[in-house]
């Protein structure tokens, strides 16, 4: 197993830090690790900001309830962004590029794209001997948000990362088995049992943990989070316009 197998295997999620700021060499370090990621047809349609102005910061954490945006050494936002492509365009071509924007190709293509590069700065701060946790709880500071970072049309924000010097290190949370994730020419649809045993094996880890502890496991969580009415909203490709 070489040092980058290790360093993805040995993820977990940071949500206490100390108090000390990234350098704003870490900080390129990371932005250009995310840079790096595959984009399709050459797009690289995602953008990252920096939050560093604090009274933006305690905001996000308090609406996504995750104090840990607030504490960390540098908070990265990381955005679909379809705006930067039309930059050289001409008025003429801007508005047939918009029509095509709206397709739902170009969406998911600029997501996956910020999903990518989020994973590579990710594991790049980890490698670099950070912490870090994401964060999809940003969206509860909609539409505020794009006000306070003064958005145009076509940015959508997606998530934040939160890196820092670790001030915890948990226990890692269980992953499902391979045989409930990976198949091989066809999708294997009798899953119970091995979902049944993860559930207790996420039961056993819940009910052991130094923090936290519950009686609980996956199923349940999952099912009693997509059996109640989530706060989800159609996407509107145009909604910062």
């Amino acid at each position: 197993m070489n040092e980058v197998i290790r360093t993805i295997c040995n993820h977990r999620s940071i949500r206490k830090f100390k108090n000390v700021p990234l350098t704003p060499e870490q900080v390129e370090t990371i932005v250009r690790a995310a840079q790096m990621a595959p984009s399709s047809a050459y797009l690289q349609p995602f953008a990252v900001i920096g939050v560093t102005d604090e009274s933006v910061k305690k905001q996000l954490a308090e609406r996504s309830r995750c104090p840990a945006l607030g504490d960390c050494g540098y908070l990265f936002l990381f955005c679909a962004d379809l705006y930067r492509i039309m930059a050289a365009a001409t008025d003429e071509e801007r508005e047939k590029m918009k029509a095509n924007l709206g397709f739902s190709y170009m969406h998911s293509t600029a997501v996956l794209s910020a999903a990518l590069a989020l994973q590579n700065a990710n594991l790049a701060a980890e490698s670099m001997g950070l912490g870090a946790v994401i964060v999809g709880g940003i969206n509860s500071a909609l539409p505020e948000l794009d006000e306070w970072l003064d958005l145009p049309e076509y940015v959508i924000p997606l998530v934040g990362l939160a890196v820092g010097t670790p001030d915890e290190w948990p226990e890692q949370k269980p992953r499902l088995p391979l045989s409930a994730v990976f198949f091989e020419n066809k999708y294997n649809r009798r899953l119970k049992d091995a979902v049944e045993q993860f559930d207790r094996e996420v039961e056993s880890y819940y009910e052991t943990r130094s923090d936290n502890k519950q009686k609980a496991n996956w199923s349940g969580k999952i099912i009693a989070m997509l059996t109640g009415d989530l706060p989800l909203e159609p996407y509107t490709v145009s909604a910062n316009a």
